[in-house]
């Protein structure tokens, strides 16, 4: 998709049913509060009602349209509260950044909704859609909707890497200090070194990016066969790839991980197990096995949530998505340990995390992409959609700023105890 044919979003009125048409909101509005008076933070009315425990430095939360935001609370409650903020019910008040105004909704996520209601949460979950399954043909139209995007908008927030994941700051040095451009590129240079690779290495990289990792294995002495499904990314990479002087090193493939063929010394990726969905989790490790010559290593970087929530969470649709990554699902790192070991002959062997480090990537990507939209506006993006990803990115920084996500790079090795 071209930016000229960047669709501008449209909020509709959430749908009521009944009941919840009975309610106007009333229910959500009484959970809300139930859940907002003992957090650290003011829920701010037009009127000056202020509900919550926070005091003079807590961040404030304003409530512009109340009646709109508990009408779309309690129409969809997974996805109400980004769809309210993106309509403009709510926002951020004077001083306050909006991911601190998240953070204590992402510290206390399981425990939101009282327990009596739990048991209820079927009536108000809905089943992730079918259209979004990461079948071939899906799976392409899933991350068509994100990564075609527009290489300008990528552009304009990344850094020059155009490193599109976690940066891995260097813990011996203080990270105010430290540019993000550094640290992408040691993330890089270090899930290079988990999956050994070195000059002579066959490598292969499920979900390319802009070209970034390629270009570093190449300046190794590797080869590299790199796949994915976005054409804009593969359009940059391939220039970026060539202006490094390594097309001779770096065949760009669009093509799913499925159909790829060959044997590799090193396999590596970089944050897109969240796109390959929990169905086809066994399809994805069995493949790279096939595809790990003998002796070779394997690299994923992947996001991680706690093993019960990704439970509690893995069959409901919600904000994200809807309206970030369709067919998305983060697994956790003990689902990754048992499909590996009932499916394949491969093992984890290290963990590396850095969730912390996410939350500072996330909260530079969301200070330049704000610092800088008024150039992004003009490749046809709107109001709507600023409000969109300043929410996507806050609320991301939030989870990972307060463990509820994490982030590591993990190396497996072939181990045949089958």
């Amino acid at each position: 998709m071209t930016t000229a044919d960047t669709p501008r979003l449209e909020l509709a009125a959430p749908r009521l049913t009944f009941p919840r048409v009975l309610t106007r909101g009333a229910v959500a509005k009484a959970i809300t509060e139930v859940a907002v008076r003992p957090m650290p933070i003011r829920m701010r009315y037009p009127d000056g009602t202020v509900v919550g425990d926070g005091g003079p430095d807590s961040p404030i939360l304003d409530v512009v349209r109340p009646r709109a935001l508990f009408r779309r609370l309690e129409a969809h409650p997974k996805i109400g509260l980004g769809e309210a903020y993106m309509a403009g019910d709510w926002r951020a008040g004077e001083g306050t950044d909006l991911a601190r105004a998240l953070m204590p909704f992402a510290a206390r996520m399981g425990e939101l909704v009282p327990k009596p209601l739990l048991s209820l949460r079927g009536l108000v979950d809905r089943a992730i859609p079918r259209h979004q399954r990461n079948t071939l043909e899906g799976s392409r139209s899933n991350i068509s909707a994100h990564y075609d995007l527009s290489n300008d908008l990528f552009s304009a927030f990344l850094d020059p890497s155009l490193s599109y994941s976690s940066a891995l700051f260097d813990p011996a040095r203080p990270v105010a200090e430290q540019d993000l451009h550094e640290a992408q590129v040691r993330k890089v240079e270090a899930i290079l070194d988990a999956a050994d690779v070195r000059a002579g290495s066959r490598v292969l990289e499920i979900g390319t990016g802009w070209g970034e990792l390629s270009i570093r294995a190449a300046a190794r002495g590797a080869t590299v066969t790199s796949v994915t499904l976005s054409s804009e990314q593969r359009d940059l990479a391939l220039e970026r790839i060539a202006a490094a002087g390594y097309a001779d090193r770096v065949e760009v493939l669009l093509q799913d991980y499925r159909e790829t063929t060959g044997q590799f010394d090193a396999i590596v990726s970089v944050e897109m197990i969240e796109a390959v969905g929990e169905e086809y989790w066994e399809t994805y490790f069995q493949q790279i096995d096939s595809l790990l010559a003998p002796g070779g290593a394997v690299a994923v970087q992947a996001i991680l949530m706690e093993h019960h929530r990704l439970l509690a969470t893995k069959g409901s649709f919600g904000w994200i998505q809807k309206y970030i990554f369709p067919g998305g699902l983060i697994p956790s790192l003990q689902a990754i340990r048992d499909v590996t070991r009932e499916s394949t002959t491969l093992r984890v062997e290290r963990v590396q995390a850095f969730g912390a480090d996410y939350a500072e990537t996330l909260r530079r990507w969301r200070e330049t992409f704000i610092a800088r939209w008024d150039e992004i506006e003009h490749h046809g993006f709107d109001e709507t959609f600023r409000r969109m990803w300043e929410f996507y990115l806050a609320y991301c920084e939030a989870g990972f700023a307060t463990g509820y996500l994490d982030v590591a790079q993990i190396r497996f090795t072939r181990q045949e105890d089958r």
